[in-house]
């Protein structure tokens, strides 16, 4: 007897972790961890974790729009002009709107084809630098720059312990690290720390 098992594709889409970030001395905005843990064939990097911020999902939307006129994307959680980032409820209520938009969007086959949105979900890339990648004016691919976005990411033993070794307080939540080091390869306990959130104008 041969058993073919067919594993059912799934995608885990998790939004989480919102952080207050400084622009400037004057504004401030959250952003948002993405982790994704995937076994379909339509991913390069089969776990990975981003910081993205509201006006980057405006962004998705719009372009994913763009390019599927057919299709009624879902709604993102509503741009109100009381929304404070120092209410738990507002935060979290967001964040949510935005896991439900993600989670949504992850089910249509014809928006997974769209690599803006693979660039959204696996890279720090700049909505501008997306673009260009997508519109073949960079010199790296959407696949390459996953690809290094992930090696970017990854914590090596030795180096982690170094840094142990040099700051005392391993868990401070200064965004201004620019080793680039962050999750070890593919595993699932993926903390997205060192993602700069400079990478946004």
């Amino acid at each position: 007897l041969i058993f073919i098992m067919h594993l059912q594709e799934f995608v885990t889409v998790l939004v989480r972790d919102p952080r207050i970030q400084k622009e400037d001395s004057w504004h401030s905005y959250i952003d948002y961890e993405i982790f994704i843990h995937t076994n379909s064939i339509c991913f390069t990097r089969k776990t990975s974790c981003v910081r993205r911020r509201y006006r980057e999902f405006l962004w998705l939307r719009q372009r994913l729009q763009s390019n599927a006129v057919l299709i009624q994307l879902p709604e993102l959680p509503s741009r109100t002009p009381f929304f404070n980032m120092n209410n738990p409820n507002h935060v979290d209520h967001r964040r949510q709107g935005l896991q439900e938009f993600l989670e949504k969007i992850l089910q249509d086959a014809l928006l997974l084809s769209d690599s803006r949105l693979h660039l959204f979900l696996q890279t720090q890339l700049s909505p501008e630098d997306m673009e260009a990648c997508v519109s073949g004016q960079t010199k790296y691919s959407v696949a390459d720059a996953i690809h290094s976005f992930a090696s970017l990411n990854r914590r090596f033993p030795i180096e982690d312990e170094e840094r142990k070794k040099g700051k005392n307080d391993a868990d401070s939540d200064s965004e201004s690290s620019s080793s680039g080091l962050g999750p070890s390869d593919d595993s699932i306990s993926c903390g997205c720390k060192a993602s700069p959130a400079s990478e946004e104008s």
